[in-house]
Protein backbone atom coordinates (compact mmCIF):
# COMPACT_ATOMS: atom_id res chain seq x y z
CA UNK A 1 0.00 0.00 0.00
CA UNK A 2 1.17 3.13 -0.87
CA UNK A 3 2.16 6.03 1.77
CA UNK A 4 0.06 9.14 1.96
CA UNK A 5 1.92 11.88 1.76
CA UNK A 6 1.59 15.65 3.20
CA UNK A 7 3.24 18.10 0.58
CA UNK A 8 4.09 21.53 2.39
CA UNK A 9 5.24 24.14 -0.01
CA UNK A 10 3.63 24.40 -3.31
CA UNK A 11 5.90 27.03 -5.19
CA UNK A 12 7.27 26.81 -8.72
CA UNK A 13 9.16 23.48 -7.98
CA UNK A 14 6.73 22.11 -5.47
CA UNK A 15 3.40 21.90 -7.32
CA UNK A 16 4.55 20.32 -9.96
CA UNK A 17 6.73 17.92 -8.01
CA UNK A 18 2.90 17.06 -5.86
CA UNK A 19 1.41 16.34 -9.33
CA UNK A 20 4.02 14.21 -10.35
CA UNK A 21 3.36 11.97 -7.41
CA UNK A 22 -0.53 12.46 -8.01
CA UNK A 23 0.53 10.69 -11.07
CA UNK A 24 2.25 7.88 -9.80
CA UNK A 25 -1.21 7.23 -7.98
CA UNK A 26 0.03 8.84 -4.24
CA UNK A 27 -2.77 10.01 -2.00
CA UNK A 28 -1.71 13.84 -1.13
CA UNK A 29 -2.55 16.64 1.53
CA UNK A 30 -1.80 19.67 0.22
CA UNK A 31 -0.91 22.38 2.22
CA UNK A 32 0.68 26.22 1.36
CA UNK A 33 -0.16 30.10 2.38
CA UNK A 34 -1.02 30.11 -1.07
CA UNK A 35 -4.59 29.03 -1.54
CA UNK A 36 -4.71 29.02 -5.42
CA UNK A 37 -2.18 26.27 -5.22
CA UNK A 38 -3.74 24.62 -3.27
CA UNK A 39 -6.81 24.72 -5.01
CA UNK A 40 -4.71 23.63 -7.91
CA UNK A 41 -3.54 20.50 -6.42
CA UNK A 42 -6.94 19.76 -5.54
CA UNK A 43 -8.16 19.73 -8.58
CA UNK A 44 -5.54 17.42 -9.51
CA UNK A 45 -7.06 15.00 -6.94
CA UNK A 46 -5.10 16.14 -3.95
CA UNK A 47 -6.57 16.94 -0.50
CA UNK A 48 -6.49 20.06 1.19
CA UNK A 49 -5.32 20.95 4.98
CA UNK A 50 -5.08 24.09 6.97
CA UNK A 51 -2.10 23.77 8.60
CA UNK A 52 1.42 22.26 8.35
CA UNK A 53 0.08 20.58 11.67
CA UNK A 54 -2.54 19.31 9.98
CA UNK A 55 -1.23 17.99 7.08
CA UNK A 56 1.39 16.07 9.08
CA UNK A 57 -1.10 14.80 11.20
CA UNK A 58 -3.02 13.20 8.11
CA UNK A 59 0.03 11.64 6.63
CA UNK A 60 2.88 8.81 6.94
CA UNK A 61 5.49 11.02 5.10
CA UNK A 62 5.71 14.79 5.46
CA UNK A 63 7.36 16.68 2.35
CA UNK A 64 8.62 20.24 2.48
CA UNK A 65 9.61 22.15 -0.74
CA UNK A 66 10.53 25.51 1.15
CA UNK A 67 12.57 28.75 0.33
CA UNK A 68 15.10 29.05 3.02
CA UNK A 69 16.33 27.42 6.37
CA UNK A 70 13.72 29.93 8.64
CA UNK A 71 10.76 28.86 6.58
CA UNK A 72 11.66 24.96 7.01
CA UNK A 73 12.52 25.63 10.38
CA UNK A 74 9.26 27.63 11.17
CA UNK A 75 6.93 24.97 9.15
CA UNK A 76 8.38 21.82 11.25
CA UNK A 77 9.26 23.25 14.48
CA UNK A 78 7.16 26.52 14.59
CA UNK A 79 3.29 26.99 16.58
CA UNK A 80 0.96 24.61 14.08
CA UNK A 81 4.10 23.00 12.25
CA UNK A 82 4.80 19.61 11.66
CA UNK A 83 6.22 18.59 14.77
CA UNK A 84 2.66 19.27 16.33
CA UNK A 85 0.88 17.20 14.66
CA UNK A 86 3.33 14.51 13.26
CA UNK A 87 3.03 10.90 14.28
CA UNK A 88 5.77 8.41 15.44
CA UNK A 89 6.71 6.65 13.03
CA UNK A 90 6.54 9.17 10.39
CA UNK A 91 9.02 10.47 7.66
CA UNK A 92 10.01 13.45 7.31
CA UNK A 93 11.83 14.43 4.06
CA UNK A 94 12.63 18.13 3.39
CA UNK A 95 13.30 18.71 -0.49
CA UNK A 96 14.01 22.60 0.29
CA UNK A 97 17.74 24.05 -0.70
CA UNK A 98 18.99 24.90 2.73
CA UNK A 99 21.71 24.70 5.58
CA UNK A 100 22.37 21.47 6.20
CA UNK A 101 23.85 21.77 9.42
CA UNK A 102 19.90 23.53 10.13
CA UNK A 103 18.80 20.21 8.61
CA UNK A 104 20.92 18.58 11.09
CA UNK A 105 19.11 20.20 14.14
CA UNK A 106 15.50 19.84 12.73
CA UNK A 107 16.50 16.21 12.58
CA UNK A 108 17.30 16.02 16.52
CA UNK A 109 14.13 17.91 17.41
CA UNK A 110 12.14 15.13 15.15
CA UNK A 111 14.33 12.04 16.17
CA UNK A 112 12.99 12.90 20.15
CA UNK A 113 9.34 11.94 19.08
CA UNK A 114 10.33 9.03 16.76
CA UNK A 115 10.26 11.00 13.46
CA UNK A 116 12.97 9.91 11.15
CA UNK A 117 14.18 12.32 8.41
CA UNK A 118 16.15 12.77 4.96
CA UNK A 119 17.22 15.68 3.51
CA UNK A 120 16.59 15.48 -0.35
CA UNK A 121 17.32 18.82 -2.39
CA UNK A 122 16.77 18.41 -6.04
CA UNK A 123 18.90 20.01 -9.19
CA UNK A 124 17.02 20.72 -12.37
CA UNK A 125 15.09 23.70 -12.32
CA UNK A 126 10.92 24.03 -13.06
CA UNK A 127 11.53 22.04 -16.47
CA UNK A 128 12.85 18.92 -14.18
CA UNK A 129 9.69 19.52 -11.58
CA UNK A 130 7.46 19.20 -14.40
CA UNK A 131 8.87 16.44 -16.12
CA UNK A 132 9.43 14.46 -13.19
CA UNK A 133 13.68 14.05 -14.09
CA UNK A 134 15.28 15.95 -11.08
CA UNK A 135 18.62 15.23 -9.65
CA UNK A 136 18.16 13.95 -5.81
CA UNK A 137 20.95 14.25 -3.41
CA UNK A 138 19.96 12.39 -0.22
CA UNK A 139 20.99 13.07 3.01
CA UNK A 140 19.83 10.29 5.86
CA UNK A 141 19.49 6.55 6.95
CA UNK A 142 20.23 4.03 4.36
CA UNK A 143 16.65 1.83 5.85
CA UNK A 144 14.86 5.18 5.23
CA UNK A 145 16.20 6.13 2.22
CA UNK A 146 15.50 2.55 0.62
CA UNK A 147 11.79 2.84 2.04
CA UNK A 148 11.09 6.18 0.33
CA UNK A 149 12.68 5.40 -2.74
CA UNK A 150 9.09 5.40 -4.42
CA UNK A 151 8.44 8.65 -3.86
CA UNK A 152 11.56 9.65 -5.20
CA UNK A 153 11.35 8.01 -8.77
CA UNK A 154 8.00 10.08 -8.79
CA UNK A 155 9.63 12.69 -8.46
CA UNK A 156 13.31 12.35 -10.27
CA UNK A 157 15.93 10.47 -12.10
CA UNK A 158 19.09 10.69 -10.93
CA UNK A 159 18.76 9.59 -7.36
CA UNK A 160 21.75 8.85 -4.66
CA UNK A 161 22.03 8.80 -1.14
CA UNK A 162 24.96 10.87 -0.52
CA UNK A 163 25.61 10.35 3.20
CA UNK A 164 23.74 10.98 6.77
CA UNK A 165 21.46 13.73 7.74
CA UNK A 166 23.04 16.96 5.50
CA UNK A 167 24.82 15.42 3.20
CA UNK A 168 21.91 16.27 0.68
CA UNK A 169 22.84 19.45 1.34
CA UNK A 170 26.21 20.18 1.27
CA UNK A 171 26.22 18.03 -2.08
CA UNK A 172 22.98 20.52 -3.42
CA UNK A 173 25.81 23.51 -2.51
CA UNK A 174 28.38 22.15 -4.25
CA UNK A 175 26.19 21.79 -6.80
CA UNK A 176 24.55 25.18 -6.94
CA UNK A 177 28.54 26.39 -6.76
CA UNK A 178 29.28 24.66 -9.76
CA UNK A 179 26.12 25.90 -11.60
CA UNK A 180 26.74 29.83 -10.92
CA UNK A 181 30.08 29.91 -12.22
CA UNK A 182 28.88 27.91 -15.57
CA UNK A 183 26.12 30.84 -15.87
CA UNK A 184 28.35 33.54 -14.97
CA UNK A 185 30.70 31.81 -17.62
CA UNK A 186 28.57 32.11 -20.36
CA UNK A 187 27.62 35.18 -19.69
CA UNK A 188 31.03 36.64 -19.76
CA UNK A 189 31.74 34.94 -22.99
CA UNK A 190 28.71 35.59 -24.74
CA UNK A 191 29.10 38.97 -23.75
CA UNK A 192 32.54 39.21 -25.53
CA UNK A 193 31.21 37.49 -28.53
CA UNK A 194 28.15 39.48 -28.76
CA UNK A 195 30.60 42.43 -28.61
CA UNK A 196 32.70 41.47 -31.48
CA UNK A 197 29.40 41.41 -33.47
CA UNK A 198 28.51 37.59 -33.43
CA UNK A 199 25.52 36.12 -33.30
CA UNK A 200 25.26 34.19 -30.31
CA UNK A 201 23.22 31.21 -31.60
CA UNK A 202 26.08 30.59 -33.82
CA UNK A 203 28.21 31.18 -31.02
CA UNK A 204 25.91 28.17 -29.17
CA UNK A 205 26.61 25.56 -32.39
CA UNK A 206 30.06 26.18 -32.58
CA UNK A 207 31.14 25.88 -28.92
CA UNK A 208 28.20 22.93 -27.57
CA UNK A 209 29.79 19.68 -28.73
CA UNK A 210 33.32 20.45 -27.32
CA UNK A 211 34.14 20.58 -23.99
CA UNK A 212 32.46 24.12 -22.87
CA UNK A 213 29.82 21.94 -23.75
CA UNK A 214 27.12 21.59 -20.62
CA UNK A 215 23.70 20.80 -19.31
CA UNK A 216 24.08 24.42 -18.29
CA UNK A 217 24.60 26.06 -22.02
CA UNK A 218 21.45 23.96 -23.37
CA UNK A 219 19.42 25.24 -20.57
CA UNK A 220 20.34 28.93 -19.86
CA UNK A 221 22.20 30.18 -23.15
CA UNK A 222 18.81 30.09 -25.11
CA UNK A 223 17.38 32.03 -22.32
CA UNK A 224 20.07 34.66 -22.55
CA UNK A 225 19.74 35.10 -26.42
CA UNK A 226 15.70 35.18 -26.16
CA UNK A 227 16.02 37.32 -23.85
CA UNK A 228 13.31 35.20 -21.73
CA UNK A 229 14.11 35.48 -18.01
CA UNK A 230 10.88 34.26 -16.90
CA UNK A 231 11.92 32.35 -13.61
CA UNK A 232 12.44 28.53 -13.29
CA UNK A 233 15.21 28.93 -10.80
CA UNK A 234 14.72 32.67 -9.38
CA UNK A 235 18.34 34.95 -8.83
CA UNK A 236 16.99 35.82 -5.02
CA UNK A 237 17.08 31.97 -4.59
CA UNK A 238 20.38 31.35 -6.18
CA UNK A 239 21.57 33.92 -3.73
CA UNK A 240 20.24 32.41 -0.88
CA UNK A 241 22.02 29.38 -1.80
CA UNK A 242 25.14 30.66 -2.07
CA UNK A 243 25.02 33.05 0.76
CA UNK A 244 24.11 29.29 2.30
CA UNK A 245 27.31 27.81 0.69
CA UNK A 246 29.51 31.00 2.08
CA UNK A 247 28.21 30.69 5.80
CA UNK A 248 29.12 26.75 5.91
CA UNK A 249 32.21 27.27 4.21
CA UNK A 250 33.36 29.69 6.84
CA UNK A 251 32.48 27.42 9.36
CA UNK A 252 34.14 24.69 8.09
CA UNK A 253 37.21 26.66 7.49
CA UNK A 254 37.32 26.86 3.28
CA UNK A 255 37.58 29.72 0.94
CA UNK A 256 35.33 30.49 -1.55
CA UNK A 257 36.65 33.42 -3.57
CA UNK A 258 34.58 32.81 -7.15
CA UNK A 259 31.39 32.15 -5.31
CA UNK A 260 31.52 35.11 -2.98
CA UNK A 261 32.32 37.02 -6.37
CA UNK A 262 29.15 35.48 -8.02
CA UNK A 263 26.83 36.20 -5.02
CA UNK A 264 27.76 40.19 -5.18
CA UNK A 265 26.57 40.04 -8.48
CA UNK A 266 23.49 38.02 -7.68
CA UNK A 267 22.62 40.84 -4.93
CA UNK A 268 23.80 43.83 -7.26
CA UNK A 269 20.65 42.53 -9.67
CA UNK A 270 19.00 42.28 -6.56
CA UNK A 271 19.18 45.52 -5.84
CA UNK A 272 18.13 46.35 -8.97
CA UNK A 273 14.53 44.67 -8.70
CA UNK A 274 15.76 41.68 -10.86
CA UNK A 275 15.29 38.97 -7.82
CA UNK A 276 12.45 37.34 -9.39
CA UNK A 277 13.90 37.16 -12.61
CA UNK A 278 15.65 33.51 -13.93
CA UNK A 279 19.10 33.31 -12.49
CA UNK A 280 20.24 33.22 -16.31
CA UNK A 281 19.86 36.82 -16.23
CA UNK A 282 23.22 37.19 -14.30
CA UNK A 283 24.49 37.31 -18.04
CA UNK A 284 22.81 40.89 -18.33
CA UNK A 285 25.80 41.92 -15.34
CA UNK A 286 28.05 41.42 -17.85
CA UNK A 287 26.14 42.73 -20.61
CA UNK A 288 25.79 45.97 -18.39
CA UNK A 289 29.31 46.76 -18.03
CA UNK A 290 30.24 46.02 -22.13
CA UNK A 291 27.09 48.39 -23.30
CA UNK A 292 26.05 45.78 -25.40
CA UNK A 293 23.13 42.57 -25.54
CA UNK A 294 23.19 39.42 -26.16
CA UNK A 295 20.48 38.98 -28.68
CA UNK A 296 19.72 36.50 -31.42
CA UNK A 297 20.51 38.21 -34.65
Amino acid sequence: MKKKIGFIGLGIMGKPMAKNLLKAEFSIVAYDLNKDAVEDLVKAGALAARSSKEAAGRADVIITMLPDSPDVKEVILGKDGVMEGVKPGSIVIDMSSINPLVSQEIEKELRKKGVEMLDAPVSGGETGAIQGTLAIMVGGEEKVFKDCLDIFNAVGKNIVRVGGIGAGGFVKLVNQIIVAMNIAAVGEAFTLGAKAGLDPQVIHQAIRGGLAGSQVLEAKAPMIFGRNFKPGFKIKLHHKDLQNALSTAKDLGVPLPLSSFVQQIFLSLMTEGRGEEDHSALATFFEKMAKVEIKSK
